[in-house]
Order: structure tokens, then sequence, then C-alpha cells
């Protein structure tokens, strides 16, 4: 059985999205820690799973870059959760009938693991649906002042902690598994 492991940004005001967000969001570099801990994470993953807007922002970003971390991310299969995508590029295919049961299925089919990146209503219903394993949130050192926080709207659903990695940036990433 495939784990399901989701990545995200937080700011230290616990906002994932708006528009102040990703303007102050920290780079990632050659030599940061982050890329180093993603490296890590993808160590034995088989895809990933995206919701439509991180797939459109990914893909208009990913396949323009080389070397490390973008070959990995390229490399990788992806499946998309819309409603509204017809067509696909960036080695992705758009997650057939019900996201949440395909991501049951995808989890059904093999070994290794999918890594999914992004938050919103997506996130949200996987966590309800019990089918995420780990939870990996790289909270960074600024204050975003607004946005949307990670997992807004969601049920009361108890979290254990599994690590804690301090990055040389002055983030910090919590890693989580849910309590079953």
């Amino acid at each position: 059985m495939r784990r399901l492991i989701e990545f995200d940004h937080l700011s230290i005001d616990g906002m994932a999205s708006g528009d102040a967000f990703w303007g102050a969001q920290l780079t990632l570099a050659p030599g940061d820690d982050h890329l180093e801990y993603q490296f890590r994470l993808l160590a034995d993953v088989v895809g990933l799973v995206l919701g439509r807007e991180t797939y459109e922002g990914f893909a208009a970003t990913w396949p323009t870059r080389s070397g490390g971390l973008a070959d990995t991310l390229n490399a990788l299969p992806k499946h998309v959760a819309s409603t509204t995508l017809t067509e696909t590029t960036w080695n992705a295919q758009v997650l057939d009938g019900d996201a949440v049961e395909a991501v049951a299925r995808l989890k059904e089919s093999g070994d290794g693991a999918l890594l999914k990146y992004g938050n919103g209503p997506f996130s949200r219903a996987l966590v309800e649906a019990g089918l995420l394993d780990e939870l990996h949130v790289s909270i960074s050192p600024f204050v975003a002042g607004s946005g949307e926080s990670l997992l807004s709207g969601i049920g009361t659903t108890g979290m254990q902690l599994t690590g804690v990695t301090e990055m040389r940036s002055g983030a910090v990433v919590l890693a989580f598994a849910p309590r079953r």
C-alpha cells in the first residue's frame, strides 16, 4: 500500500496562502536545507498528487527548470484533482471520477509513496477521508498578515508529531501523522 504524504509551507502566523504569502516566502536555492529535505521526501515517491491550482502553477514553472529537484519533479507522474481540466501536460493525468476515491485507489495500487503539494479543499477532503499518512509543514520565519490557514474548515483531527527539522534559514519543518 502506498503512503500519501503532504508537504506545505506556512508563515509563523499560520497562513498557507494569500497575496502576501508567496511574496514573502523564502526562495529555495542550491544548498538550502529545504532542497535537502525535499530530496529525502522524494526518495521513494512514485508520483505527485496535485489539486488543479497547484498543478497549473507547477506546470507553468517546473518544466522550464533543470537540475536536481526540477529533474526529479519533472520525471514523476502527476495525478491531478480537477473537475474543469480537459487537457494536461507535464506527464500529468486528471484523476477519474471522485478525486478522493481516485486517490484511495492510487494508494492501493502499489508500493512507495505519493507526495502531495498544495493545500485547500482537496487537502481537507483527503484528511477527512483518512487518506493522509504524513503531513510535513515548513514554518518559515515571516508574518504573512493575511491569507488562508492550512486546513480551514476541517473537523477536529488528532495529529501526532513524528519529527522536527530545523533549517539554516530559520524555518522549521514539523512532521505529523494522523492519530487513528
